[in-house]
């Protein structure tokens, strides 16, 4: 008897990979060449979240698409530059997870706010592209996190249903956004250190062996 389909719904930046150095130095740069001074807190604060949230709460609710859609791009682009130029590495237990949950039968997504370029870059510098079977990004939903349609939407792509799914998050946004969606949710505690998640860990080396057949069982 074929068992039913489980996913694990993957976030990007700070779950995958520790990208927020790089994020911090673009998000400074263009924001200096416009006048605006951001502090490390204050980045702290929006990070993980769709540009022009980010760039609202910078600048008001009153700010104009053209120059978010302006300086989105001018710093997507910067990042994209350094990720490429400076090199990335997994974060830890990422590799191991993803090859043993492949190997396991589990589906698996990225489900990110970034942009597809962004996730492209990131996928072609780790090498681990051939590890899912969706991809999800900015360009795919209407509302960032944590609004749950960007895992919803990657769990369609899957054909799993949402109470089938892992989410690994390391914002509060995505965590919400995952309890949101009706799934099961595990927090890396890269950036944010109250997450409530249903698991948490500092890194993925830390999980249990059985985490994910405890949060999502086989049968």
């Amino acid at each position: 008897m074929t068992q039913p389909a489980r996913a694990v719904l993957w976030d990007m930046d700070g779950t995958l990979l520790d990208s927020a150095d790089y994020h911090w130095l673009a998000w400074r740069e263009v924001l200096a060449a416009e006048g605006f001074e951001l502090t490390r807190e204050r980045f702290a604060e929006s990070f993980g979240r769709r540009n022009d949230a980010t760039l609202r709460a910078y600048f008001g609710e009153a700010f104009p698409l053209s120059d978010i859609e302006r300086i989105g791009a001018i710093k997507e682009a910067r990042y994209r530059e350094l990720v490429r130029t400076r090199g990335v590495e997994p974060s830890p237990g990422v590799s191991r997870w993803l090859a043993r949950l492949k190997a396991d039968g589990w589906r698996q997504a990225l489900a990110s706010s970034a942009s597809l370029l962004n996730v492209e870059a990131v996928l072609e510098a780790l090498n681990i592209s051939g590890f899912f079977n969706a991809l999800v990004s900015a360009e795919d939903v209407q509302t960032g996190k944590p609004d749950p349609e960007v895992f919803l939407v990657a769990a369609n792509r899957l054909s799993v249903p949402p109470a089938r799914c892992v989410v690994i998050e390391d914002a509060p946004a995505g965590v919400e956004a995952a309890r949101l969606a009706g799934m099961r949710t595990i927090g890396v505690q890269s950036s944010h250190v109250s997450l409530q998640s249903d698991v948490v860990v500092r890194t993925l080396d830390e999980l249990p062996e059985e985490a994910f057949n405890v949060l999502v069982t086989p049968q």
